[in-house]
């Protein structure tokens, strides 16, 4: 079974392609196979300001699921973090982002009215894969680690995704919040290697809540920077792992942004994470 011609596709949120497929939140429910690929799905959800940044996220690639969390305290230098198999105490439903784990507690409640999503669906090997973006979405609750707590009001970014993925995949990403040097509120998504079509992609710029596509950028090898945006890591996720029919090789680093951003201009700030991900699954 083949991916549509039509495909790629870009729209808001909530809209679908000019083709009947399997998406989340349609009439059809995308089965756990399609075309002898697994279906893979996941929800992760950034928050980045100068005090606290932090990720949460859940994950499944047919019926194995995979969730984990990390919060990096900027005053504290400190990174705290967890992956496990399952649940693991994590639980992102709706706008609610809500984690139990140990001395951890992450409460975050999410407006994602405020700012617009762009649904994207592209082919992806034989099949397809489908993902929504929202940047600069506000974020409010807080953060407990053992007898440290810390207020959360900030702004992020929240990625869903699903689609029946190549055996090999391998992509690098970037997302962030931050201010023009204008004022205007301004968050990123950005990606080589998946939804990365010259005209129909996943790559986003949010200006005071309003999306706008932006043309494809190059990554640094060594994630030092994106476009016209240089990054400047303070600590990092990373995570090796092979098992039996999957692997997976990742690395997330949190850091600061400056430089120039496609249709928002110089920062004046930026908080946010870069990305590199090699899977075979």
């Amino acid at each position: 079974m083949a991916a549509p011609t039509v495909l790629p596709w870009r729209g808001p949120a909530g809209a679908r392609p000019p083709v009947a497929l399997p998406l989340p939140g349609g009439g059809r429910r995308m089965p756990m196979v399609r075309g002898g690929r697994p279906l893979k799905s996941w929800r992760w959800v950034g928050c980045f300001g100068p005090e606290v940044m932090l990720c949460a996220a859940s994950a499944r690639i047919g019926p194995a699921r995979v969730s984990w969390w990390a919060v990096w305290d900027r005053e504290q230098r400190t990174l705290a973090e967890h992956t496990v198999h399952g649940r693991g105490g994590v639980r992102l439903d709706g706008s609610r982002v809500v984690v139990r784990d140990g001395p951890v507690r992450i409460d975050l409640t999410l407006d994602e009215s405020e700012v617009e999503g762009i649904d994207t669906v592209s082919p992806h090997g034989s099949e397809y894969a489908w993902t929504r973006k929202r940047g600069g979405v506000r974020m409010r609750g807080s953060v407990s680690i053992a007898d440290r707590r810390l207020p959360v009001d900030a702004r992020g970014v929240v990625d869903d995704s699903a689609g029946y993925h190549a055996r090999h995949t391998a992509w690098r990403w970037s997302a962030g919040v931050g201010t023009s040097v204008s004022g205007a509120a301004v968050a990123w998504n950005l990606v080589d290697g998946l939804h990365d079509d010259p005209r129909a992609s996943e790559r986003t710029v949010w200006v005071d809540g309003v999306a706008h596509e932006v043309p494809p950028v190059e990554f640094a090898g060594d994630l030092s920077s994106v476009g016209g945006l240089r990054f400047a890591q303070e600590a990092a996720r990373s995570r090796r792992e092979r098992l039996v029919v999957v692997a997976s090789d990742y690395e997330q680093p949190f850091g600061t942004f400056t430089g120039e951003l496609a249709v928002a201009g110089r920062l004046r700030e930026g908080f946010g994470v870069m990305e590199r991900h090699s899977a075979t699954w």
